[in-house]
């Protein structure tokens, strides 16, 4: 039997202990060897790739107030690093930036997975952020140099053309979504808002020759102790902009996570 944590015996130190983990987590960022992104400019004028994602998950089974919400807590996270500039060997952090949250805003409750369970949250939602930046690094120059993706998925995606295996969780003091600048470019995050969708775009000061594609390849349902798994291979395809030519093809990473919704009846199952 595994153990059980402190703040689960007494859940009252919670707060205590998130406290003490910030703290550490702060005065470790501080001695790292990083240099980390923090200034803010107008556009650049050259745009690298972009994407948008449908905020609302309508079929969430869970009272809409709290996707409501979940929006209201994305526009004062975005605005932490929106049009923040990432220099030659900076580095993106998103728990660097979001620590300035309270300028913009007080965050609301919406949707969080916790111990396995879908559950309102302050802050809840801000992953959808993260999810879409994670995104964006991974059709861009810079190099993603953390990222922890969702042990468990709880609901399926919102938007039908949503790749599997790019999302990135976030957990102030204890994960964190990082991007390091390893060119001699300059690149900026800009990150807009209509009723429906939110766009990002990753922008430079100089143009491109080549364009990223990102796709899934070797996707297939897994079983394993009566629990179904979601594995996927995550590849990237490079191409010549004016060609259209692929340049190189990589496999990125290979992501497996477990699926707790019902899947099409129709899916085949491997035996894990």
């Amino acid at each position: 039997m595994a153990r059980k944590r402190i703040t689960q015996i007494f859940p009252f130190l919670t707060p205590i202990r998130i406290w003490q983990r910030n703290i550490f987590y702060r005065i470790g960022m501080f001695f790292d060897e990083n240099t980390y992104a923090k200034r803010f400019a107008s556009k650049l004028p050259n745009e690298i790739c972009n994407t948008k994602t449908v905020m609302v998950n309508e079929n969430s089974g869970y009272p809409i107030i709290y996707q409501q919400n979940k929006v209201d807590n994305l526009k004062i996270a975005s605005k932490t690093m929106n049009l923040i500039v990432i220099r030659p060997n900076e580095t993106f952090s998103f728990s660097y930036l979001l620590k300035n949250s309270k300028k913009y805003g007080k965050f609301k409750d919406g949707l969080v997975l916790e111990n396995g369970k879908i559950v309102p949250k302050y802050s809840g939602g801000i992953c959808h952020l993260s999810n879409m930046l994670h995104y964006l690094f991974l059709m861009s120059p810079l190099t993603v140099t953390e990222r922890h993706g969702h042990k468990v998925k709880s609901l399926p995606n919102p938007d039908k053309d949503t790749l599997e295996g790019t999302d990135a969780t976030i957990s102030y003091g204890w994960l964190d979504l990082r991007a390091k600048n390893n060119t001699q470019n300059t690149y900026q995050i800009a990150i807009s808002f209509d009723d429906k969708y939110m766009y990002g775009q990753i922008l430079s000061d100089k143009k491109s020759n080549v364009e990223y594609y990102i796709v899934n390849e070797d996707f297939k349902y897994l079983r394993k102790d009566g629990k179904i798994y979601e594995s996927v291979s995550v590849v990237r395809i490079e191409k010549n902009k004016k060609t259209k030519k692929i340049v190189k093809k990589e496999k990125l990473y290979d992501e497996i996570v477990e699926v707790t919704y019902e899947i099409p009846k129709d899916s085949v199952i491997e035996e894990m």
